[in-house]
C-alpha cells in the first residue's frame, strides 16, 4: 500500500468517525477532509473538482429552491387540513392518510422538507383530537423514508445513484417503486395493529376537526395555482427528461428558475431556504470519496467483494442490500452510498456484467435502512426534534422498538422483490 492510499483511507475514516459521532458538523467534517487531501497532495484542485457530481448538486439546489417558493403558497397546509376533514376526524383514518401523504410528498420533495411541512399540522390536529401525536409522527417518519425510495428525486442517495449510473426518473419508477408500493401497503396494515386499534377519541373532538377551514391555510392563491401547475410540469419533465435529452438537474434548475420568476417571492428569502450546509457537505464528501477512488482503494474493495462472492451477481446483490440497510441504520446513508457507487462502477468495469440489480439493491437498502434507528436519516432526527419541543419525546429506544422491526420487514420484502426480478 503506497503513502497516498494510506492517507486517503485515514482521512476517509476520520471523516466518517466525525460524522457518526456528531461532535463536528458533518459539513465541517467533509470540507476538512477534502482540504486535507489537497494539502497532502493526494488530489490536485482539478482532480478534486472532477469528482464533485455536479448533476446531484444541481438537482438538490433546484428542488430546494423550487420548494422554498411553493411552500409560501400554503399548498401543503391546505392538503393536510383537507385530508383530515375527508376522514371525518377519525384518528386511525387520519393516521393512515397522513402517512400516505407523507410518502407521496417524499417521493417528489426532500424528506426533511416533507416532515417539516406535515409534522406541525399533525401536532395541531392531534391536539384538537386530544390524542398522543407520537404514533402519528412515527408512521410519518417511516413513510417519508419509504416514499423517498420510490423515485429519482425522492432521496439524495437516489439522486446520486441516478446521476452516476445514468438511470432516469422512469427507471426508478419501474425499478424501486413497485417494491415501495408493496412495502407501504404492508406497513399500513402493521400500523393498524400497532397503533390504530388503540386510537379512540370523543365525537366532540372529531367535530372540531371538521370545523377547520382549509381555505384559511392558503396564503397566496395566485401562487398556489402557479405552484400546482408547475408541480405537474416538473413531474412530467422528470418522467420525460431522458427522451428529451435533458439531465435531471437541468429539469430541477429550470423549474426553480421559472418558479422564482413567476412566484414573485423575495429572492433572498428563497435562496436562504436552500440547505446550504447540506450542499457543502455533499461537495466535501464527493472529494473525500474521490481520494479513495483516485488512489485505487475503491478498485481494491470492489475486487475483494467480487472474490468473496465469486462474481455471483445474486449473492453480490443481496450482500449490498443487507449491508447498506444495516449500515444506513446507524450512519447517514449519503456517505455510505457515495462510497458504494464507485465500487459498483469498478465491478462493472472489471467484470463487464450488467450491474443494474446492484443499483436497485443499493437504493432500496440505503433509503429504507434509514428507518432502522432514530439517527438513520435526517428526517427522523428533524421530526423527533419537533415532537420533543412540543412535549412529546421520542427516545432512541422507543423509536428502535418500532423502526428497526419495520426496517427489517421492508428489507425482507425488497429481497423477495429483487430475487423474483433478477434471480
Amino acid at each position: 500500500m503506497n503513502p497516498n492510499e494510506i492517507i486517503a483511507i485515514v482521512i476517509f475514516i476520520a471523516v466518517m468517525v466525525a460524522i457518526i459521532s456528531e461532535k463536528i458538523h458533518r459539513a465541517t467534517a467533509a470540507v476538512a477532509g477534502a482540504v486535507l487531501l489537497l494539502v497532502t497532495q493526494v488530489l490536485t484542485v482539478d482532480t478534486a473538482m472532477a469528482h464533485v457530481d455536479v448533476s446531484t448538486i444541481g438537482v438538490l439546489v433546484g428542488m430546494m429552491l423550487f420548494v422554498a417558493v411553493v411552500k409560501n403558497s400554503g399548498l401543503f397546509e391546505y392538503i393536510a387540513i383537507k385530508s383530515a376533514k375527508l376522514t371525518h376526524g377519525r384518528p386511525w383514518a387520519i393516521m393512515m392518510v397522513f402517512a400516505i401523504i407523507t410518502g407521496l410528498l417524499s417521493a417528489f420533495l426532500d424528506n426533511v422538507t416533507t416532515v417539516l411541512l406535515v409534522g406541525p399540522m399533525t401536532l395541531a390536529i392531534t391536539s384538537i383530537l386530544k390524542v398522543n401525536p407520537v404514533p402519528f409522527l412515527l408512521t410519518q417518519i417511516l413513510a417519508s423514508n419509504m416514499g423517498g425510495t420510490a423515485t429519482l428525486i425522492g432521496d439524495p442517495p437516489n439522486i446520486m445513484i441516478g446521476s452516476e449510473a445514468g438511470l432516469s426518473f422512469v427507471d426508478f419508477i419501474t425499478g424501486t417503486a413497485p417494491a415501495v408500493i408493496v412495502i407501504m401497503a404492508v406497513s399500513i396494515v402493521c400500523f393498524y395493529f400497532m397503533f390504530g386499534r388503540k386510537l379512540h377519541v370523543e365525537e366532540k373532538a372529531m367535530q372540531e376537526v371538521m370545523k377547520l377551514d382549509e381555505n384559511r391555510a392558503i396564503k397566496d392563491k395566485p401562487l398556489l395555482i402557479k405552484s400546482v401547475v408547475m408541480i405537474v410540469l416538473v413531474v412530467i419533465g422528470f418522467i420525460f427528461h431522458a427522451s428529451l435529452g435533458l439531465e435531471s438537474c437541468t429539469v430541477a434548475l429550470l423549474a426553480a428558475a421559472i418558479m422564482m420568476l413567476i412566484g414573485k417571492q423575495d429572492t433572498e428569502d428563497v435562496i436562504l431556504g436552500v440547505e446550504w450546509s447540506t450542499i457543502v457537505f455533499f461537495i466535501g464528501l464527493f472529494v473525500v470519496v474521490g481520494g479513495m477512488e483516485e488512489t485505487g482503494v475503491i478498485d481494491q474493495l470492489a475486487q475483494l467483494l467480487m472474490n468473496l462472492t465469486n462474481g455471483n451477481m445474486v449473492i453480490t446483490m443481496l450482500i449490498i442490500l443487507w449491508v447498506s440497510a444495516l449500515v444506513s441504520s446507524i450512519i447517514d446513508n449519503i456517505p455510505f452510498v457515495a462510497t458504494l457507487i464507485p465500487m459498483i462502477l469498478a465491478i462493472q468495469a472489471e467484470s463487464g456484467m450488467d450491474v443494474t440489480p446492484l443499483w436497485w439493491a443499493l437504493s432500496l437498502g440505503a433509503c429504507l435502512g434509514g428507518n432502522g434507528t432514530l439517527i438513520g436519516a435526517s428526517a427522523n432526527v428533524v421530526l423527533s426534534g419537533i415532537s420533543n419541543k412540543n412535549g412529546y419525546p421520542i427516545t432512541f429506544m422507543s423509536y428502535l422498538k418500532v423502526g428497526f422491526p419495520m426496517m427489517l420487514l421492508s428489507i425482507v420484502i425488497s429481497m423477495i422483490y429483487l430475487l423474483l426480478r433478477f434471480a
